[in-house]
């Protein structure tokens, strides 16, 4: 039953912490313009997909993406291996960046939150 605390308590804490990371939205075009652009020159962002290195803020690996897949709501969840700890983050709330999933907190910041003692 701890171990699921934590692991709420880790969600929601890096839930709340990650939004600056969530996902990048294109600069406004002048509608006069946009016709002409075609449609295929439009990229999405990058996926969070499982075995894809998690690093920290401050651009350290911190350990790896175990799998991403819906919670019981349906929200597209990530679980995240860090040495022996596993905990879950919503998608919406990490990045990807030259192929590595990004979260906004640093490992000290996500060891805290799951109660690593040192």
């Amino acid at each position: 039953m701890r171990s699921i605390l934590t692991f709420g308590a880790a969600a929601l804490a890096i839930a709340v912490a990650a939004p600056a990371l969530a996902q990048t939205t294109a600069p406004a075009q002048d509608p006069a313009t946009s016709a002409a652009a075609p449609a295929a020159a439009a990229t999405a962002p990058a996926a969070v997909a499982a075995g894809q290195p998690v690093k920290d803020n401050t651009g350290a690996v911190i350990g790896s993406v175990a799998e991403v897949k819906p919670d019981a709501t349906g929200k597209s969840m990530a679980t995240i291996k860090m040495d022996d700890k596993t905990f879950a983050v919503d998608v919406k709330n990490l990045a990807v960046q030259d192929g590595a999933t990004v979260i906004n907190a640093t490992k000290a910041e996500i060891e805290g939150m799951l109660g690593v003692k040192k």
